[in-house]
């Protein structure tokens, strides 16, 4: 079934249209990336709006939609009531999740007919991939790869750890990236102890941790990784704690596959942690999915009692933060699968020591 093929099945009493204002769901129905725009969606016809930046590259890119230009004479609301008018639409489903307060009003004083929240449904979609996104995620993976690998000849005592975030940056884009998936985790020795520490002015130091979170964006599909990786030398407590965690990884994986749930494979790596007497140190859940946005559900977490879907991606990164003296997370790309899952980060795992 084809993405728009999918929003229109659910469409019906509940809503005859939908309003897609959120870049990743215009992406999603389109199949084509636009920066700026809004789309609605009906059995009768849908229809792109974007401006005058944008609309050569809709017009060349878009299918499936009728794509028209905003502009001062043809603002979004004329346009969109327009539409409404003329696909019969009597209730519109739209994105609550994307909207702020201040935009929801003004659709809801703008447009001539109702709005029903429908986030959930829009996006339920997105849980499980089509094999030409497993293409693009693998591709992403790939190239997030390929810059660790290069990243790693770049790390030397001296530099801080805002510069070793920079040059990460340029070999993600100089690999292949078309942006970040997210702003990157760059910290070392103590800063390590950060789960989402931010990269600072600290000079890497010899026997320092440090821990690297990073992704490719590639055709609007996000990677994922962790490394921490040591720099001249690791202590037994260090190597300790490494390998907990590896082992830990290595369990959840293990664990992973469609119709466990969720909250059984964090638990299965979870159990890893706690029985080396590290269970306090270990805050953040087991892992979460991604796609199109670097968090979507399902995810692999303690909160989640659902079994997971075949197809979905999801990261598996537990952690152990010791506040104060230093963290490890290691953290991989899955697809799952019906008897087990698919690892497509292809990094090595073992203690790394530069």
């Amino acid at each position: 079934m084809k993405n728009m093929e999918k929003y229109l099945s659910i469409l019906g009493e509940e809503a005859d249209g939908l309003l897609l204002t959120s870049r990743y769901s215009r992406y999603y129905g389109a199949e084509f990336d636009i920066a700026e725009g809004v789309a609605i969606v009906s059995k009768a016809g849908c229809r792109y709006f974007t401006d005058s930046r944008y609309i050569e590259s809709a017009e060349k890119g878009i299918r499936g939609f009728d794509v028209m230009e905003v502009n001062r004479e043809n603002s979004y609301s004329k346009l969109l009531n327009e539409a409404i008018a003329d696909f019969g639409i009597t209730k519109l489903g739209y994105e609550e999740v994307y909207l702020t307060v201040a935009e929801l009003q003004l659709y809801e004083s703008k447009l001539n007919c109702p709005l029903v929240p429908m986030n959930e449904k829009i996006s339920a979609f997105r849980a499980v991939k089509e094999e030409w996104e497993l293409a693009l995620m693998r591709k992403a993976q790939d190239i997030t790869d390929a810059a660790f690998a290069e990243v790693c000849t770049k790390i030397r005592p001296g530099i801080t750890e805002k510069q070793l975030c920079a040059e990460l940056i340029y070999c993600l884009l100089k690999n292949g990236a078309d942006g970040l998936a997210f702003d990157p985790i760059v910290v070392s020795g103590p800063n390590t102890s950060l789960p989402h520490g931010v990269p600072g002015d600290r000079v890497l130091q010899s026997g320092d941790f440090i821990t690297m979170d990073f992704g490719a964006l590639y055709q609007g599909y996000c990677a994922d990784m962790t490394r921490t990786v040591a720099l001249g030398f690791a202590t037994e407590e260090m190597r300790q704690v490494y390998e907990t965690v590896r082992q830990a990884q290595l369990a959840g994986i293990a664990a992973t596959k469609a119709g466990v749930a969720g909250k059984d494979i964090d638990s299965a790596a979870r159990q890893i942690i706690a029985e080396a007497g590290y269970g306090a140190f270990f805050g953040h859940g087991y892992g979460h999915s991604l796609g199109l946005e670097i968090h979507e559900s399902p995810s692999p977490n303690a909160g989640n009692d659902l079994p997971m879907p075949a197809g979905a991606v999801c990261s598996a990164e537990p952690g152990i933060y010791l506040p104060g003296k230093f963290g490890v997370r290691i953290e991989d790309v899955v697809i799952i699968r019906e008897d087990g899952c698919e690892n497509i980060t292809h990094s090595p795992k073992n203690l790394i020591i530069l």
